[in-house]
């Protein structure tokens, strides 16, 4: 039976064709070289070489997720390997974030899942590597923008300040404005607006004053509050080490998938022999 790909993973942008058709050649050559990750029956990590593989008609090996947070799983796994852009990922993130088991259960596999309470803004903006102001952008996009404009972020088609912008607009007006210039804050004629030609150096020099006010206030924050400098010192420890066990869960894929091809070799030159 087919498998379907999971929300998490459709969370990420999909790869360019010219990506996928060397993923096919690739595959064609020398089959699945890491196995698919599997959780709650859909395809939680691998999504292109499980479509791939179907296409050549190869076998495709996958593993069930293990015991750990499937969210932090499919961010660790897309963040090491895709390139994103921030909106994309700020994007990605809001919405594996706002992600709940399909059950409802915030029990899966031995591990507690922590959907409650939500992340604020600055978690969000931590685990992506984006400014606040980004996620913000993300989660109104994510909860007020048409689908279309939507997947339009997702391709890089366009950026979160116009898809933000968009997003205000009615849902019916919003996927024909996907290809026009950004609409003002005011109500004005979509053939009457300014082409957008990109932020104005007063516009850039006021974001770089933000970011520079914002880690000020975050610093005197942390010197001011010991628990919640010791709980971010921890978010980032618990990063690093989120990272790490990945990459050696992905080797030790790595390994397995060699013994096996081994194996496979060794019995087909025990079939010839036997033949």
């Amino acid at each position: 039976m087919a498998l379907k790909q999971h929300p998490l993973s459709a969370a990420f942008p999909a790869m360019s064709a010219e990506e996928y058709q060397g993923l096919v050649d690739s595959i064609t050559v020398n089959g699945v070289l890491n196995p698919i990750t599997v959780f709650e029956g859909m395809v939680l990590d691998g999504w292109h070489r499980y479509t791939a593989a179907n296409e050549v008609g190869v076998d495709c090996p996958s593993v069930e997720l293990a015991d750990v947070d499937p969210r932090d799983f499919v961010m660790a796994q897309n963040k090491a390997r895709r390139h994103t852009t921030q909106a994309q990922l700020a994007l990605a993130t809001t919405a594996v974030f706002a992600w709940f088991p399909a059950d409802g259960a915030a029990q899966r596999g031995g591990v507690t899942l922590n959907v409650t309470p939500p992340k604020s803004n600055a978690e969000l903006a931590a685990i992506a590597g984006v400014h606040p102001n980004t996620i913000t952008q993300a989660k109104t996009v994510q909860t007020k923008a048409a689908p279309e404009v939507q997947e339009a972020v997702k391709r890089g088609d366009i950026g979160l300040p116009k898809a933000a912008a968009i997003a205000k607009l009615p849902k019916e007006e919003q996927a024909a404005a996907i290809h026009k210039p950004a609409p003002k804050s005011e109500p004005v004629a979509v053939n009457d607006a300014p082409e957008y030609d990109g932020p104005s150096e007063e516009e850039l020099r006021a974001h770089a004053l933000q970011e520079q006010a914002d880690r000020e206030a975050l610093d005197k924050l942390m010197e001011s509050d010991d628990k919640l400098a010791a709980a971010y010192a921890e978010i980032k420890r618990l990063n690093a080490v989120n990272a790490a066990l990945e990459s050696r869960l992905q080797g030790l894929m790595n390994e397995k998938n060699e013994a096996i091809r081994m194996v496979k070799s060794l019995q087909r030159k025990l079939d010839k022999v036997a033949a």
